[in-house]
């Protein structure tokens, strides 16, 4: 069994289907699958998911940076509180897993950016407080995200680089976090893809985890349709060859990983 650890399976994508996409995924040996938000209106899809599906489907909130707008204080406030009251069994719905997804994206604008900054940096300190680790989200502010991290380095309690593509340097520089791990997802099959080469190259995998991030980015050979957790054993079949393993190893050794960041296990 392994562990999907990124699907966005509250969209409206699997609104027709979702009770399938979850049998689909059972069958291909997926014992978990966690949920990140985006904002306060993912949240409370992502509740109700995971209350239909105790115990395979965990929750997560946070706001994501492309959600950060003019208002997103209040935002914060509101997710902070029900996050606190969540945690101290305070309501009935599952419990959260992580702060996620969180982050910095500069990939199509700046415009928020000093928005961004802020809003992850709270939500960073909501980590610590809490003591759950980060799901967090970069797209062009790698440097900028350093600085932030690095300035809470001693006291994080560790997390996932969600949806990781870069090249060497940046995968070490974000090894540099303790506790932290890399998410591997579909990205890994393409054909154009440089991290079959460069992941065996300097990161072990005991700093790996799998994920799909559905319904988006489908590994080979499902490009080009929906993704859905089911499709995370290509991702784990792609690691399997390039770190010259069997299968059944990168799942032992990622589910391991997912036990040691999130404390828990299929």
């Amino acid at each position: 069994m392994i562990i999907d650890t990124h699907a966005h399976l509250d969209g409206e994508e699997f609104r027709d289907d979702l009770h399938e996409v979850i049998r689909r995924s059972k069958e291909a040996g997926v014992g978990k699958v966690f949920l990140p938000a985006i904002d306060l209106f993912s949240t409370d899809n992502i509740l109700k998911v995971c209350k239909d599906y105790a115990g395979y489907c965990h929750p997560m909130t946070g706001l994501h940076p492309e959600e950060v707008k003019p208002g997103y204080g209040e935002v914060l406030t509101e997710m902070h509180r029900r996050l606190l009251d969540n945690l101290s069994g305070r309501t009935p719905e599952p419990r959260f897993i992580a702060v996620g997804e969180v982050g910095l994206d500069f990939y199509w604008s700046r415009e928020f950016q000093e928005e961004q900054l802020k809003a992850f940096e709270e939500q960073v300190r909501w980590s610590i407080e809490t003591r759950l680790p980060l799901m967090i989200h970069c797209r062009k502010a790698q440097n900028e995200l350093l600085h932030i991290l690095s300035q809470y380095k001693d006291e994080l309690p560790g997390g996932v680089f969600h949806c990781f593509t870069g090249n060497q340097k940046e995968a070490l520089a974000y090894l540099e976090f303790g506790n932290f791990v890399l998410g591997i997802g579909g990205v890994s099959t393409f054909k154009s893809s440089h991290l079959r080469e460069d992941l065996p190259a300097c990161v072990p995998l005991d700093r790996i985890v799998l994920e799909t991030d559905s319904p988006y980015m489908a590994p080979v050979p499902h490009r080009g349709v929906r993704n859905e957790s089911a499709f995370v054993v290509n991702v784990q079949q792609t690691l399997a060859d390039c770190y010259g393993v069997s299968a059944e190893e990168v799942a032992v050794r990622t589910n391991a990983n997912v036990l040691r960041v999130f404390g828990i296990s299929v």
